[in-house]
């Protein structure tokens, strides 16, 4: 697979960069809204994993933030600014995954219990609809960009997703089942991908950043245009 040097950039690619930092201003003001009306629903549920959930909204805005750098101004076409931002998301998911863990571990020792509420259970839904189209859609911009940190940045909203339906989960298995311990389990596993992720882009892992000429890990990419999946 030929891929275009940063000297050749087309007029498709510039729009596939506007385009990116358009879907990162998105997901910066719902993450503001879903941290807002989460932390009050959750309060109002007693549900700690609601408010964890919410809380979290603030680290994956932050992987928005930084993409909105990483395609502003002069940065647009810089390679290094493209490194400095992977390696940015890569702090996020650091800092998301410790605190998803202990928020899954404190619910399983206090054995919690919730009540959850319709405004609650609405914003999952709606995270759970939403947040899969934002990731798709980065992460296949980032195929286009050969951008590392919009291809994180798109993984941060899956992860918000699969948060979203664990806590759902866990609520109506909570009221119908009474299986409690369902959302601190899913959690804990979310926290794992978290951990991993973070640790894939802050190596450079992937196919983006070797094709943009720099080296970020001692291994060679390997991947072709029909299985490369990391962008």
């Amino acid at each position: 697979m030929t891929i275009a040097q940063p000297s050749t950039r087309d007029t498709a690619w510039l729009k596939a960069a506007r385009l990116a930092r358009a879907l990162s201003w998105a997901s910066l003001v719902w993450m503001t809204v879903e941290g807002a009306v989460g932390i009050a629903s959750g309060v109002a549920a007693g549900s700690i994993a609601l408010i964890g959930w919410a809380l979290s909204s603030g680290v994956e805005g932050l992987a928005s933030g930084i993409v909105i750098w990483r395609f502003t101004g002069s940065r647009t076409h810089s390679e290094t600014s493209e490194r400095r931002a992977q390696q940015l998301v890569a702090v996020s998911f650091f800092l998301l995954a410790p605190y998803v863990a202990a928020e899954s571990v404190r619910d399983l020792l206090a054995r919690n219990r919730t009540h959850p509420n319709l405004v609650g259970v609405a914003l999952l839904i709606s995270s759970v609809v939403l947040m899969p189209a934002l990731g798709v859609a980065k992460q296949r911009l980032a195929k286009t960009l050969n951008s590392g940190a919009t291809a994180s940045e798109g993984m941060q909203n899956l992860l918000c997703a699969y948060l979203a339906v664990a806590v759902l989960a866990g609520l109506i298995a909570q009221a119908r089942l009474g299986w409690w311990w369902l959302d601190p389990i899913a959690g804990l596993a979310v926290a794992v991908v978290a951990l991993k992720e973070g640790r894939d882009a802050w190596r450079g892992d992937d196919c983006c950043t070797t094709a943009l000429g720099f080296e970020a890990t001692p291994r060679a990419c390997s991947c072709t245009d029909e299985d490369c999946d990391c962008c």
